[in-house]
Parts: structure tokens; sequence; C-alpha cells
């Protein structure tokens, strides 16, 4: 096999008949450059397929490099334990660049918790920043900071437009949601009535990102499915104990409902209790391939989880960030992840992965 040919930057400068210092300015975007002698370097780049020595930039003056990470406190094995496992591995891949992340936490029901975490990042003064929104009032005031400082910024999991996020990268809500009602309703017979596991947090806490997939989901209904009972049970999701008890009143009132959905993670609380009192479901949909959310899809009780790849999110938003504040360069504002809808059929197929 031919070996390529190395192309230094003074050969790049003698092929676009500039000076040297012109090609590193373009090389790494710093620095006054003529519109012309721009155009000429990258006309010979495109030519001989330049591909920049990383190593040599990461190392260059050996400046080093803040990414902050926003996001919600996590246990093992919970949604934003694997989200955490993608910015780890990012992060060591991004340790030869003289790149370091942080970790500033947020409790994910608390207004407070979210601002006071939101003032740490701000006095941490980084590069760039990865945010987890979650009060998009809160999150407005943090990014005006941000672009007053001209600090980039990425969205993850929920996307608030209009704040001048470089790039959001999760899953398109309405949609997924809106896919979800199309699956739940694959079983529905109209004998059969349906039931919404809500979060008691949705509307105080603006999670944004469940409302969207609510919408997706009576949007699928209102256009195809008409003479419908759906009944709402709204969940705190921290303490079974309660949420057992509003469960227990509620099919002791509605023994006839025999599918339903949660739009967060916390479907194997419902599992749970499904489960301990031997009622069987037709259709119950989830999100996230948590552990407890598995095994209750194995067993057959729970039908469907809708996958959102956490670990890839974190993986790729670090990336993201690097790419931009390391080496220069052009990012897309949108990576959607894919909606993976997981049976149990297929569960044991799937390997979630941190890798691009």
């Amino acid at each position: 096999m031919m070996k390529e040919k190395q192309y230094t930057i003074k050969d790049i400068a003698n092929m676009a008949g500039v000076s040297t210092g012109t090609v590193d300015r373009v090389l790494h975007n710093r620095g006054e450059v003529s519109e012309t002698s721009k155009k000429k370097v990258q006309e010979v780049l495109e030519e001989i397929h330049y591909r920049p020595n990383m190593f040599a930039i990461g190392l260059a003056g050996k400046k080093k490099y803040l990414i902050c990470c926003l996001i919600p406190k996590y246990q093992p094995n919970d949604y934003w334990y694997f989200v955490a496992q993608g910015i780890q591995q990012a992060a060591e891949e991004l340790n030869a660049f003289n790149v370091k992340t942080e970790y500033i936490y947020y409790n994910h029901s608390s207004v407070e918790s979210y601002c006071n975490a939101g003032k740490v990042l701000l006095t941490r003064k980084p590069d760039a920043v990865l945010i987890a929104p979650n009060f998009r009032k809160e999150t407005l005031q943090i990014t005006q900071v941000l672009n007053e400082q001209q600090i980039p910024f990425t969205f993850i999991d929920v996307n608030i437009e209009d704040t001048g996020a470089m790039m959001y990268i999760g899953q398109d809500s309405f949609q997924s949601g809106y896919i979800a009602g199309k699956i739940l309703m694959n079983d529905y017979t109209r004998d059969k009535e349906i039931v919404l596991f809500i979060s008691e947090y949705d509307q105080n806490s603006f999670e944004v990102q469940m409302q969207r997939r609510l919408e997706g989901f009576m949007k699928y209904l209102s256009d195809k499915c008409d003479h419908l009972i759906i009944h709402e049970v709204k969940l705190k999701g921290e303490n079974y104990n309660e949420d057992k008890q509003a469960l227990a009143r509620f099919f002791k009132e509605h023994p006839q409902v025999k599918m339903g959905i949660s739009f967060n993670s916390r479907i194997y609380q419902v599992g749970k209790f499904l489960e301990e009192n031997k009622i069987r479901f037709s259709g119950l949909i989830g999100y996230d391939l948590l552990p407890q959310n598995v095994e209750l899809l194995e067993k057959g009780i729970v039908t469907l989880l809708i996958g959102q790849r956490p670990g890839l999110q974190g993986y790729c938003a670090t990336k993201v960030l690097a790419d931009k504040i390391v080496f220069k360069r052009d990012i897309s504002p949108m990576k959607y992840m894919p909606i993976d809808l997981i049976i149990k059929e297929n569960i044991k197929y799937y390997v979630e992965s941190y890798n691009l």
C-alpha cells in the first residue's frame, strides 16, 4: 500500500502562494486573513485531503481547556449515570489535548438547586459548557451570561430554542411521543381505557422533554383515534410508598384500564406495582433501558421501552465541544439520537455504544 504524502505548513504555503503564517492562521482559525488568501489555502487543503495532526494541535502552546457539565445528580445505573459514563469516556480520549471536564450537579426537581449550580458554573470561567436544561426561565438566565462572555454551550437531552446554543444532542421528543402513541394503539380495542402516568413535577419544574413527548403522543391519538377514554395518574417518583397508594386508589376505581404509558424513565415503579398486584396490561410503554426497566421488559410486564442512548449523548456532546474550542471545527446545530424501540424479543441484541 502506498503511503500518503505528509504535507507540512511550508508545503501548503508554497502550493497556495501565501506565507506560512497565513496557512497557520487559517488552520487554527485565528488572526486576520484576507478572503482571497483564505480561499487559496482552503482550495489546497481540499486538493491534498489535508488532515491536521490532532496531537500537535492539542499540545500547541500547552493551552488548557475546561469543559463544565451541568447535569442532574444521579444514582448508579439511572439515566444520568449513563450520560456521565459517556462524558467520562470522551474526557479520557481528550486528555492528550489538555482538555479537562468538570461536573456541576443539581437536584432534578429543584429550581433553587439548578440556580445555585448555574452560579457555580459561571464562577468556573469554562471554555465551553454542556447543559442538561430543566427549567426554561433559569436556563435563559444562565445562557444569557454565557453568550455575553462568548462561551459556547450545547444542550443535551432537552432542547430550549432561541438561546444561542451551539448544538442540541438528544431525541426529537415530540416524534418519540408520536411513535409511542402509534405503537400503543396497535393493541387498542374499544373496550380498553388508557392511563397516562405523569410526573407530579412535570409542570412545576418545566420538564420540557416530558411535555413534548406527551404532546406527540396526544397528537397521534387526535389524528388517528376517537372515542378514547384517557386517565391520568400523577406520581412523585421519589417515594414509592406514596406512589403505591396513588396507584392502588386508581386501579380500585378503574379496574378496566389495561393500557398505559410513562413519559419518563420510571416505568419500573408502575411495573413493580402491577407485578405485586398481579395486574396484567396488554400494553405498557416506558422510556430508557435502566436495569429495573429491562427486568420488567424481560418478564413481559413492560411491553416496550424507548431507548435514547444516554451514554452516546454524553460522549457526543463532550466531543463536539472539544471540536469547537480545541480543533476549531464548524459544528452542525442539531444531532438527533435514534428512537430505539426495544421489546422483549430484541433486548439481548441491544448494546449501548458510546462511540461515534
